[in-house]
């Protein structure tokens, strides 16, 4: 059972000081990292690309300089795909953006070489279809990337696609 009391209104101080109400700061709703464990199936790969297309359209670039980007990307996790075990199926894919880039860690475990092959990142494989004389147009990874790191850390294999961008404000 419960009773009601009626009361009078009463002031306390709090601390000797009148509380404040600080100014709203606005802050970057944007997604500024994701990652991706995917397996070896190109429409996953297809997915990574969206997820970069994402990025890259948040960061304001252009049309041209977005689909060629999206295209790096998907041309780089179909080419670590090649690169996967049985024992290590999955190619780990880290998207971030930076002030001043954008990055895709391409990582897969278990391999010392590159989780993309630097033949096909500068266009040097072999290809069936390319005729004596003919100009190769190079890879798509590069076509849509300004920067390729490569680094090999505790049986891991990390390939990072950078794109440069011009700073932005945040959108609110």
């Amino acid at each position: 059972m419960c009773a009601w009391a009626a009361t009078d209104s009463t002031t306390v101080q709090i601390a000797g000081k009148p509380a404040t109400f600080p100014w709203r700061i606005p802050v970057d709703a944007e997604s500024k990292f994701v990652r991706l464990q995917i397996e070896a199936d190109p429409r996953l790969a297809a997915a990574a690309g969206g997820a970069a297309r994402y990025f890259a359209d948040a960061a304001g670039l252009e049309a041209p300089a977005i689909a060629g980007w999206q295209t790096a990307i998907v041309a780089a996790c179909k080419e670590a795909f090649a690169h996967l075990t049985r024992e290590h199926p999955r190619l780990d894919v880290s998207f971030t953006r930076l002030a001043d880039r954008l990055e895709v860690a391409l990582s897969q475990e278990g391999e010392s070489a590159p989780a993309v092959g630097f033949d096909s990142l500068i266009g040097s494989s072999p290809q069936s279809d390319d005729a004596p004389g003919k100009a190769r147009s190079g890879s798509p990874v590069l076509r849509g990337v300004d920067r390729v790191q490569y680094e090999s850390k505790d049986g891991t294999a990390v390939t990072r696609l950078t794109k440069y961008i011009a700073p932005t404000t945040p959108r609110c």
